[in-house]
Order: C-alpha cells, then structure tokens, then sequence
C-alpha cells in the first residue's frame, strides 16, 4: 500500500468530510450542522491522507485561546476529525498524522496541543493526557427543594429566542474565560455551536431554549435546554436537557439553577458537562439526589515544554529540576529547571540533577490542575528522585477553581 499525507485543499472538504462521517459509523451529520462545521473549518490546518484518489486518512486542528492557571490565555491546536478508515488502520497511517500534525503546531508556536477523545486509550501514546474532568448528573428535582440564595427575586429571568440572545450570552462567557483553567477563547463563528438545533438531533426532545438572567438591566447570566415529555401512571415525569448555564455570580447562577427545577411537567434536569466544583452540589441538601458520575473531558499535551510550564503561574513556589520522557516529540526530552510561583514562572534547560522523572503525558494531565502529580506518582507515572520534590510540586501545580472544559470541538 502506498499513501500520501498532504495539507487539505478548499476542493476536497466535502470529501474529506465524507470519510469522517464513515470513520464514526456512517450516520452523517444533517445539513445544518454540516454547514456549521464548514464554516468553522481552518482549511490549512487539515490534513488528509490519500490512497490513490480516496481519502483513507482525516485530521485537523483549531486555533483557540486555553485559559491556564493564573489566567493567561495561552495559544492551543484543538485537534479533532482524528480517524482511518476501517480498511487502512494498523499501518501507520494516524501515525503520520499525528507526527505531521505535532510538527506543524511547534512550526506555528503553540506550545499546547489539546483534544476531546471518542477512545481515550488511543492518545496516550502520543504524549495526550487527561487533564480536566467533567460532572454528569441527573437531577431529581421532586425529591430536591429548588436552591435559594438571598437576592434571587431580584434576578430577572426572560425566555428569548436562542439565536436573538446568543450576542449577549456570548459576552456572559466570554468574561467568564480568564477565571477558569481549561476554557477556550473561541474564534469567530464557534458562538453558534451553542445554538445549533436540527430536529434530527433532538431525540424526542423539544426545541432548544434560551433563559437569560439579567439585574439591574444586565444580563449576567444564561441557561440553554430542551425539555423532553414523558409520563408514567402517576403523572408528568419530563426532563429538562440543559445545555449550557453560565452565570457572573452566585446569585444569578441559584437563580438559573432554581427555573429548571421549576420548569412544570418535568421532574429532573439532566446534563452531560459541568465542572466538578459545580456549586449545585452545595445548594442542595442531598447530593445523592444528584446522581452524579465524572469522566476525563480535555486530553492534553505540551508541545514545547519549557514554553508551556512557563506560560502558567503556580500556586505555591516551586524550584525542581524535571526528567521528561517524550519519544514521540524528541525536541522536549531531558531535563529542565522549573521555578515559579503566583507571579511568573520560566522553564529551562539543565544539567542539573533531577528531582522528578516522568513524561509529557503526565505533565499533560498535572498542567490544568486536573490532577495531582502526587496521584500521578501513585499510579507508579512519576518517580520522586529527591525526597520532598514530589510534594512540594505536585501542591505548586494545583489550580482552584477546577479546570474545565466548556464544550467540545
């Protein structure tokens, strides 16, 4: 077999698009939505591998902003549309892709690469690590009074038309994005993801909904949803689909959380992503009543180590020499002096002896603030070479609030 991995071209998206669709089970994605992605397609950040004239072979990248702790906003290559076609996998081809890809993000200076994966135990092997997590809850909203906070009766809430708010609700997000690890500055045109609503997607739900909360005139806050019908023999058993729910404070977000438990006809809210210090959880009595699960979200991985560790702040001070194994991206192995702490930080260098060893994949998963080096250690991932080192890190790399990553991409 002999393949070709070159940069997309305008002519051949809706083909490569096609090969996509085949490589996540064949059901394609309805027009609206297929547009969308059109639209937000960065063409030469594309590659496609061919086999004579069909396309075996898709990959891509975004440019987006990822909040880091301390609050920079640092260049990151979201990559996506990853897959081989089921008659050419085993052969080097992702492999290419990848490599190719990673050269491309260090070309453009990004020092991040980050993706959401459909079979997590595929990346690990090219340096990815599970960096936040997400909750998802059911919530029983009969059993569970509705969360209250002094100053909700002042919150306004208005129903709107999701694609009328979406300018305002976009401005709620976006001030919101410096404050939380893990969120992306998005680009032109990825406001409308929020809002894309094709019938065929709905799954016996109704139309998408859009509350906004406002004070004094301000609109600080914002919840989307559908609500599917359902009965049993004792009556109305809907459930609210939220979407998003962001807010600017605590009041405004009680008060969001508080009208989709109030929705009539239904009897619990349900969501797929909200961050593992969502405040619901101590706005209610009962927890169990919550019926949460958490899984991984955003895999990340530093393209150029000493560019990313610098670019973070750290919540202690931190002095300590690391040992990085990366053989996929041989230009980060060996050793650097990491020193920093809530001010600054820089990444060099050295032949100093080290004090911790591990990859990239696990400061990948430590960057956000995710996870702890210290449990990292304990899964036998990072080896403590100077006794003290391990600790004393593993604290400086922590993060409050918890990273988190909004949507996928």
């Amino acid at each position: 077999m002999t393949t070709e991995l070159r940069p997309l071209r305008e002519t051949d998206w809706d083909a490569w698009f096609d090969t996509l669709d085949v490589v996540f089970g064949g059901v394609p994605d309805g027009p609206e939505r297929r547009a969308w992605w059109r639209t937000v397609t960065e063409v030469p950040r594309n590659i496609a591998v061919w086999d004579g004239d069909a396309i075996v072979g898709t990959t891509g990248a975004f440019s987006f902003g990822l909040t880091v702790p301390g609050g920079a906003e640092v260049a990151a290559a979201g990559v996506t549309t990853v897959g081989v076609l089921p008659t050419h996998r085993r052969r080097g081809v992702l492999r290419s892709m990848m490599r190719h890809q990673l050269a491309d993000v260090r070309e453009r200076g990004e020092a991040l690469a980050v993706l959401t994966a459909t079979e997590p135990a595929i990346y690990g092997r090219f340096g990815y690590g599970a960096a936040t997590q997400e909750l998802r809850m059911s919530v029983d909203t009969v059993r569970l009074a509705a969360p209250a906070l002094p100053g909700v009766d002042d919150v306004r809430l208005r129903l709107v038309d999701p694609v009328a708010g979406l300018d305002a609700c976009e401005r709620v997000y976006g001030r919101l994005v410096p404050a939380r690890p893990g969120m992306l500055a998005r680009r032109p045109g990825w406001a409308r993801q929020g809002v894309l609503d094709p019938e065929s997607e709905r799954r016996d739900a109704g139309p998408l909904q859009c509350v906004l909360a406002e004070v004094d005139g301000e609109v600080r806050g914002y919840a989307r949803y559908a609500v599917r019908p359902d009965w049993d023999q004792a009556g109305p058993r809907g459930v609210v689909q939220l979407r998003q729910l962001d807010a600017l404070d605590p009041v405004v977000h009680a008060a969001l959380w508080r009208h989709l438990f109030g929705i009539d006809l239904t009897a619990s809210v349900v969501t797929r992503s909200r961050p593992v210090d969502e405040p619901l959880l101590h706005l209610v009595p009962d927890q169990r009543r919550l019926d949460v699960g958490v899984r991984e979200a955003l895999f990340l991985r530093p393209v150029e180590v000493g560019a990313a560790l610098a670019a973070r702040t750290y919540r202690t001070p931190v002095d300590v020499v690391l040992e990085v194994a990366d053989d996929f991206c041989p230009w980060n192995a060996g050793r650097w002096r990491l020193s920093g702490d809530a001010k600054g930080a820089s990444c060099e260098r050295t032949t100093d002896p080290a004090e911790l060893a591990l990859s990239v994949r696990e400061l990948g998963s430590a960057y956000l603030g995710g996870f702890t080096l210290s449990a990292l250690a304990g899964a036998g991932r990072v080896r403590e070479l100077r006794p003290g080192a391990l600790a004393a890190a593993s604290l400086a790399f922590g993060s409050d609030p918890a990273p988190w990553l909004p949507h996928g991409f």
